[in-house]
């Protein structure tokens, strides 16, 4: 129970967004974790009294999750969630999975049909140090949290914060909530140029 604590405590420590999504949901609340890899969030939801089960297609991350005890099951999100009835759960979460998927649109829809609101987050591609990157080795640029080089990176998108706040305008969703983080701390002015992580929840 110790080891428990102090691994929820470092996970958190590093995973602002983390603590952000967890001050976010009430306990009892019922979350679909889409991508949940290796299930850290989902560990720290069921911590909480969240009522979380996962979807991730990586059989090694499957294997962790349930190491963790978190629920979880063995798919692919890019071939649809339909097997999911309306409103089933009160959040979805897409944590640093929608710029991995080929339909983004496609599963943000289904999330807001399955559930209530869907919580998104990802590397944010307007960042200071990607736009300089570009700018001054005139190559993809690598960093951590887009840790790959453009042939073997997973990621199919690569999207800024206002690049979704203007997908959201344009499909109609409703942004109710919006977070910013940079390493450990939250980033509260210019969010498109300063912030690593963005966070937004949309009904």
């Amino acid at each position: 129970m110790i080891a428990s604590k102090v691994l929820s405590s470092k996970t958190l420590r590093e995973r602002p967004d983390f603590a952000y999504i967890l001050d976010t949901i009430s306990p009892g609340s019922r979350v679909l974790d889409l991508g949940c890899g290796n299930g850290d969030l989902l560990y720290l939801l069921k911590q909480k009294g969240i009522r979380g089960q996962g979807i991730e297609k990586d059989e090694d991350a499957i294997v962790e999750c349930i190491r963790k005890g978190v629920y979880v099951h063995h798919g692919d999100i890019d071939e649809g969630l339909s097997h999911h009835e309306d409103k089933r759960f009160d959040y979805v979460i897409l944590n640093q999975t929608i710029q991995e998927t080929r339909h983004p649109g496609d599963i943000i829809k289904e999330g807001l049909r399955i559930g209530k609101r869907v919580i998104i987050v990802f590397p944010n591609f307007g960042y200071w140090e990607v736009r300089f990157r570009i700018l001054f080795q005139g190559k993809t640029p690598v960093t951590d949290l887009l840790p790959y080089r453009w042939f073997n990176t997973p990621n199919l998108h690569f999207l800024s914060v206002l690049d979704f706040e203007e997908f959201c305008q344009i499909r109609g969703f409703t942004v109710e909530d919006k977070a910013f983080f940079t390493d450990l701390k939250q980033v509260r002015f210019r969010a498109n140029f300063f912030a690593k992580l963005a966070l937004f929840q949309i009904r």
